[in-house]
C-alpha cells in the first residue's frame, strides 16, 4: 500500500489526514527557479518532520508552490502553515538569491494568504451515503 495512505496511530486515535496547501509569492512575482524549488522542498520536508507530519508531494511554478502534507490531528493546519511559510521565507531570503532580492523587497517571500484543502480518503458523497445508511435506533 502507498505509504501516504497508511493509517497512523496515536495514543488515543487512528488517523489518515492530508491537506493540500498552496502558497503564492508576494505580489505574485515569478521568482522561483528549479534550484529554489529544490531548496524549498528540503525546507518544507524538515518543517513537516518537526510537526510529526510528512511532506507527501511538492512542486511549484515560478510564482507559487503546492504541498500535500500528511499530518497528525494534534497539529492545527494554521500552525503548520505559519511555520512552513515563516521558516522557508527566512531561510530562502538568507541565501540571497538575486531574482528574489530584485523582485521582492521587505522581509516577505509569501503572500499573507494561502489555500488549504482537506483531501484523502473516500469522496464526500461516499461518506455522506455511508452515514445516511446507518441503522438509526427506533
Amino acid at each position: 500500500m502507498d505509504k501516504s495512505m497508511e493509517l497512523r496511530h496515536g495514543r488515543h486515535c487512528v488517523f489518515l489526514m492530508h491537506v493540500h496547501l498552496v502558497f503564492v509569492t508576494k505580489y505574485r512575482r515569478g521568482v522561483f527557479s528549479k534550484e529554489i524549488l529544490e531548496d524549498l522542498h528540503a525546507i518544507f520536508a524538515s518543517v513537516c518532520h518537526d510537526f510529526e507530519a510528512t511532506l507527501v508531494e511538492f512542486d511549484g511554478e515560478d510564482d507559487h508552490v503546492h504541498l500535500l502534507v500528511h499530518y497528525p490531528p494534534k497539529v492545527s493546519v494554521s500552525a503548520l502553515v505559519n511555520s512552513l511559510k515563516g521558516v522557508s521565507s527566512r531561510l530562502i531570503r538568507r541565501k540571497k538569491y538575486p531574482q528574489i532580492q530584485k523582485k521582492l523587497w521587505g522581509g516577505s517571500l509569501w503572500s499573507p494568504s494561502y489555500f488549504a484543502g482537506s483531501c484523502g480518503g473516500a469522496p464526500i458523497e461516499a461518506i455522506r451515503q455511508y452515514i445516511e445508511q446507518q441503522k438509526t435506533p427506533h
